[in-house]
C-alpha cells in the first residue's frame, strides 16, 4: 500500500484531506472533516489525536452510527454484498474468510446473541486477535451492559483506525501499534549459538485448523534474520514454536541415541500483549532443553 506523506495532507485542500482519510474510521468521513480544522499536524500522533477527539466530542447518536457502520465478523451475507477494502483485508488477515464449519457456526451464534442484546454489531480490532481469542472475547463481553459495550466498541474502533492510519500515512513519528515476536537458540552443549535450526511458528486453534504463521532457519547467531512476527501487532492467542534440533546435532556429529532423544522440540505459549515484544529463546543439548519469557 502506498502511503500519503503528512506534509501533503497538511498542504492539500480540505476536500482532498477528507477524501484521503475518509475511511480511516469505517464509512465515517465526518471524523476527517472535523480533524481537518486542526491542521497542520506535527506528526501522525497529533493527527490521530485530532481524529480521536472528534469521536469523543461527537453526540451520542453520531457515535452510535459510527458503531453501526461496522460489519459483523465472518458474516457470509455481508461479505457477499461487499465489505470495504479495509474491512475485507482485516477480516482476511485473521482467517475469517476460511473458517471451519464449527468456527463459522460459533461466530454466527456469537454475532446473533450480541446483536440481539445490544442492537449493534460486535466490534473488535481483529488484527490484534486470533480466531480463538475473538470467540473468547465475545463470551467475555456479552454479559456487559449497553453503556459499557458502546464504550468498548469505540475503543476498539480507535484501535482499528490507528492501524489504518499507520498503514496510510508516512510520518517521522510512529503510532504504538506494532509488536514483535522473536526467538534465539543456544547450543549449551557446544557453548555457541545454534545456526541452521529449522523453526516453525504455528497459531493454534481450538475449533478449526491450526495455521502455520512462518517457517525460517536460525542464522549464525542462533537468531532469525527477521522477527517471527513484526511490523504489526502480535495477535492475542496460543502458539507453538517447533525447533528441528535432531538434524542440527546429527550434522555436527554429536553422539546421540538412534533415533535421537530430542528431534523436534515443540514449545507452546500464549500472547496477551499485541504491542509488546515477546522473546521465546531455546537453550538446548542433545538430552535437554529449557526456555523462558524474554523481552
Amino acid at each position: 500500500m502506498s502511503q500519503l506523506s503528512l506534509s501533503d495532507l497538511n498542504a492539500c485542500s480540505k476536500d482532498d484531506f477528507v477524501a484521503a482519510l475518509a475511511n480511516i474510521f469505517e464509512y465515517s468521513p465526518w471524523i476527517a472533516q472535523r480533524a481537518a480544522a486542526a491542521r497542520p499536524f506535527a506528526g501522525v500522533k497529533a493527527l490521530f489525536s485530532a481524529m480521536k477527539i472528534a469521536v469523543d466530542r461527537a453526540p451520542s447518536e453520531l457515535r452510535l452510527a459510527l458503531i453501526k457502520a461496522h460489519p459483523d465478523l465472518a458474516n457470509k451475507t455481508q461479505r457477499a454484498a461487499g465489505l470495504t477494502a479495509e474491512s475485507n483485508a482485516e477480516q482476511n488477515s485473521v482467517g475469517l474468510d476460511r473458517l471451519s464449519d464449527a468456527e463459522y457456526e460459533a461466530f454466527e451464534r456469537a454475532n446473533n446473541a450480541y446483536r440481539s442484546k445490544f442492537g449493534f454489531p460486535y466490534i473488535v480490532c481483529v488484527r490484534r486477535q486470533t480466531r480463538d481469542s475473538i470467540l473468547r472475547d465475545f463470551e467475555r463481553r456479552l454479559p456487559n451492559d449497553a453503556k459499557t459495550e458502546m464504550q468498548t466498541s469505540l475503543e476498539e474502533i480507535c484501535r482499528i483506525a490507528a492501524l489504518r492510519l499507520d498503514q496510510s500515512v508516512a510520518s517521522e513519528d510512529k503510532l504504538n501499534v506494532h509488536g514483535r515476536l522473536s526467538t534465539h537458540v543456544l547450543d549449551t552443549h557446544g557453548g555457541n549459538p545454534a545456526a541452521g535450526i529449522a523453526v516453525e511458528l504455528t497459531e493454534l486453534s481450538a475449533l478449526g485448523m491450526s495455521r502455520v504463521v512462518t517457517r525460517t532457519v536460525t542464522n549464525w547467531d542462533g537468531r532469525t534474520d527477521q522477527p517471527l512476527i513484526g511490523g504489526r501487532p502480535v495477535p492475542i492467542g496460543r502458539y507453538e514454536l517447533t525447533f528441528g534440533v535432531g538434524k542440527y546435532f546429527a550434522e555436527r556429529q554429536v553422539a546421540t541415541s538412534d533415533p535421537p532423544f530430542l528431534d523436534q522440540i515443540p514449545l507452546r505459549f500464549s500472547v496477551s500483549e499485541p504491542e509488546g515484544h515477546l522473546h521465546v529463546p531455546l537453550l538446548v543439548t542433545p538430552w535437554s532443553y529449557a526456555t523462558y519469557r524474554g523481552s
